[in-house]
């Protein structure tokens, strides 16, 4: 069951991505839309809880307010009947209204412009080579992933605890990891280390890719932190391709390493 509440409080996707966070922990709760131009949340649920549990939720920080959400002669029968409609369906929201194309338009042109300039630097003198188009592909990015991770770190940190398995247990991994991949980043620029910093690589990519799996998996409605809380993006296969792919790559360079 789906039931919508009002969010007062809230501010930027920071202030969404802390809501969210909060609202998840409650036991009982699968999944959380929150909606910040509405100042609505609308909380899939194993079965019915009370308000105050979700309030209590939320009660160390008192900027954010919840309650019921309020409908037009919720008393008479026809609306009631009308109030459940609208809440089962109150996870259907714009967001995934949209087309597969305008939801995730942000990663397509990024990974379109990183995979260009990767195939202009790979081509040389000697020709095409592989090893260099994957190591620019993995620089660029590290490095452009880190990049709208910074701008908002305390929103990226809020987002990724909500289904990283590392995050969860310690909040801190949020800002430490998006410091790694920039890290990461700058070293297949300057090829640092390579047998290192792939071999890195892989085993954090993988841990991450664990917590992406299980909320999928679980088809839990929750905003995906690998472009930080810039953009809006629901957790989805193709953030399994994108860890995946990173993965896929580092193997590929450790072999040929080898």
């Amino acid at each position: 069951m789906t039931h919508t509440y009002k969010i007062t409080g809230m501010t930027c996707d920071g202030c969404v991505a802390k809501v969210s966070h909060l609202l998840g922990l409650v036991p009982g709760v699968t999944g959380v839309d929150v909606n910040l131009d509405a100042g609505e949340a609308s909380i899939s649920m194993e079965k019915n809880i009370a308000t105050p549990i979700l309030q209590q939720a939320m009660r160390d920080y008192p900027k954010y307010g919840l309650s019921e959400k309020k409908y037009p002669g919720e008393m008479n029968e026809l609306s009631d009947k009308t109030n459940v409609f609208e809440s089962n369906n109150a996870g259907i929201t714009t967001e995934t209204r949209k087309s597969w194309a305008a939801t995730y338009r942000p990663i397509l042109v990024i990974a379109g412009y990183i995979t260009l300039v990767s195939l202009l630097v790979s081509f040389t003198v000697n020709g095409f080579s592989g090893m260099l188009f994957m190591r620019t592909f993995m620089s660029g990015f590290f490095l452009t992933f880190s990049f709208f991770k910074m701008l908002d770190l305390r929103g990226f940190a809020d987002s990724y605890a909500m289904y990283d398995i590392i995050a969860m247990k310690f909040r801190g991994w949020g800002y430490v990891y998006a410091f790694l991949e920039l890290s990461l980043g700058i070293a297949f620029a300057i090829n640092f280390e390579p047998l290192l910093t792939n071999a890195f690589t892989a085993v954090l990519m993988s841990v991450s890719l664990v917590g992406v799996l299980q909320s999928v998996l679980n088809q839990k409605k929750i905003r995906c932190a690998c472009l930080g809380a810039v953009f809006n993006l629901p957790m989805s296969t193709v953030t399994i391709i994108e860890d995946g792919l990173m993965i896929a790559m580092s193997v590929a360079m450790l072999l040929m390493y080898l």
